[in-house]
């Protein structure tokens, strides 16, 4: 008895096999070169652009916009360069990045401008831990993002680069992180003119209402006369801090509390730059993600859990944090791109996403009161001082120095003390 190899049917099979994987390895090569190409010329039309692209892609977009199919990646990567924002195929905003050119927006539109500064870049995953929080939480949220599209020019800038942190576990497994850094949205006129700002990370609605606000208060502004400007502003600011010390005390009033609770104590030396455990104490949110990476970076004397307890008055914050819980719900929008961004390795069960969103929902209500009550009411202050107010870079040297404790003229960011001792060659600096 005779048998026969058949070696050429399976040949014919790995070799068409092949020939699926080249065709689809270039499909995907002319997909990204078309959209490269579409980007490059619509990036250039500002806003417009991006609704010639959305309408475009229509079909695609709109299937992915439930969360439960999310875009190609080629096509998310073509929005994230064409909104200069990563996500962007979640909040669909358009951002310049040239503040010269937002304000020639601006002027054009007759539109204020929503100036976002922050570290690193709001186009790359890796920015800073807040502005990562304002990409989830704020911008895909539908009322947002349309009062966003409709009535601001978005534009934002890099105050420096954002730290990073890879820890490797020695087995193929890294975990990033960012450490440090805070960031903050402008409201500008259409020169370029500070006329109020929203530190930090503020719930839904209460970024709303904010962002309303401030928006009329452009508006009256820009209907006065050069002479009446500045002192519409004082009454505006002196108005908005009086309105935030009522609440204040009507908040406390509920509560039957008697002493305040403080946010940060100021180190007591000027001249030593503050610690990265303060200056990211000053968002909770940020705290959450970043302490244990801190705390890990540190030796045993100088961990901070027990600082941390003693000058944030947590549990107090937390009670008046809770009298707003109803502002801090998340949109359809946002918990789907929350469940897009979780790893599977640590979301094997989807009974863990309400837990997430409830936990950051939770932190994100005690930022907002933090804010509101502590930031953004030493803001109103300096504005009704003319302090450092009439130029936006003035203005952010100041909140990043003073509010944020980040100051620029310490290039560490509070991550390498001058007293501290690490008994590594150079103190580990590369």
């Amino acid at each position: 008895m005779k048998f026969r190899t058949f070696k050429y049917p399976f040949a014919l099979i790995l070799v068409s096999f092949g020939f699926v994987q080249i065709a689809d390895a270039q499909t995907r090569v002319a997909e990204t070169s078309k959209l490269s190409q579409e980007v490059s010329v619509l990036r250039k039309q500002g806003p417009k652009g991006l609704e010639v692209f959305l309408k475009s892609h229509a079909n695609t977009l709109n299937t992915s916009s439930s969360g439960a199919v999310l875009p190609s990646p080629a096509l998310r990567v073509a929005l994230d360069e064409l909104c200069q924002q990563r996500d962007c195929y979640a909040s669909r905003l358009y951002w310049y990045t040239d503040i010269e050119q937002a304000k020639a927006a601006a002027r054009t539109s007759g539109k204020p401008i929503l100036s976002l500064r922050l570290l690193g870049r709001l186009d790359q995953d890796l920015s800073c831990a807040n502005s990562r929080f304002f990409r989830v939480a704020l911008y895909p949220n539908v009322e947002i993002s349309k009062l966003l599209q409709d009535r601001f020019i978005l534009h934002w800038q890099s105050v420096r680069p954002v730290p990073k942190v890879t820890i490797d576990f020695g087995d193929g497994r890294k975990l990033e992180r960012t450490i440090t850094g805070n960031s903050i949205h402008y409201i500008l006129d259409v020169s370029g003119r500070p006329i109020d700002a929203i530190p930090g990370l503020y719930s839904p609605k209460a970024f709303l209402r904010q962002l309303q606000q401030a928006e009329l208060a452009v508006k009256n502004y820009s209907k006065l006369t050069p002479s009446d400007r500045e002192s519409y502003l004082r009454k505006y600011h002196s108005d908005r801090l009086n309105s935030i010390q009522a609440q204040w005390v009507a908040d406390l009033s509920r509560l039957g509390i008697q002493s305040p609770p403080k946010l940060v104590e100021i180190p007591s030396n000027p001249s030593q730059p503050p610690t990265a455990e303060i200056a990211s104490s000053l968002a909770v949110s940020k705290m959450r993600v970043e302490t244990p990476m801190l705390t890990a970076l540190q030796s045993g004397a100088e961990r901070n859990q027990n600082a941390l307890a003693e000058i944030t008055d947590e549990k107090v914050w937390n009670k008046i944090a809770q009298l707003y819980a109803a502002d801090v719900k998340l949109d359809g929008n946002s918990i789907s791109l929350i469940r897009a961004k979780k790893s599977p390795s640590t979301n094997t069960q989807e009974d863990n996403l309400p837990i997430i969103v409830k936990k950051f929902e939770a932190t994100m209500a005690l930022d907002t009161v933090r804010n509101e009550y502590m930031l953004h009411s030493q803001i109103h202050q300096w504005f009704m001082q003319g302090r450092q107010t009439r130029s936006v870079e003035a203005l952010n040297e100041q909140v990043y120095g003073q509010l944020f404790l980040t100051p620029s003229s310490d290039p560490w960011l509070g991550l390498f003390p001058s007293d501290s001792y690490s008994a590594i060659d150079n103190d580990g600096i590369r």
